[in-house]
């Protein structure tokens, strides 16, 4: 059954945004306080920390970051735009948001001079993984990593 879509807002953050978008974040990184999401915002601002937010009826409701990264796994090209993160509300998901957002960071990529985007999910989240196929990207790799504390 396919959602009714909705047309949002999307704007690109910038530091009077940070209130909201560190609200949204703390969402999808819930081990991060507010105040925490909000000082890495701080600390990440630059040309290669970028951000749109989604409104819809005066509510933000979503938001996507972006880096620019020497190289990501899978990536021909070198230096590369990755997606660091991207949510939407569970009241507006599956209506197009994450998609007008996409297309926010694929427009500001293309007119800076990139030839592609990198991403990537947790093996277990399986929502995200189908949302990057529908949104046109391929999977190229899977990895799992290991640590060893000294």
């Amino acid at each position: 059954m396919s959602r009714e879509q909705i047309r949002v807002n999307v704007r690109q953050a910038h530091q009077s945004d940070y209130e909201s978008w560190a609200t949204l974040r703390s969402q999808l990184w819930p081990s991060l306080s507010k105040d925490e999401h909000l000082q890495e915002l701080i600390d990440l601002e630059g040309e290669y920390y970028k951000g749109w937010i989604a409104s819809y009826e005066d509510q933000d409701i979503g938001f996507i970051e972006s880096s620019v990264r020497a190289f990501a796994n899978g990536c021909d090209h070198r230096p590369v735009v990755f997606l660091e993160g991207i949510w939407v509300h569970l009241m507006h998901q599956d209506k197009g948001v994450g998609h007008s957002l996409l297309l926010n960071l694929e427009k500001w990529a293309t007119e800076n001079g990139f030839k592609e985007i990198g991403s990537d999910t947790e093996l277990e989240n399986l929502k995200s993984q189908k949302a990057h196929i529908k949104w046109g990207f391929q999977e190229t790799e899977r990895v799992v990593y290991y640590r060893k504390k000294l």
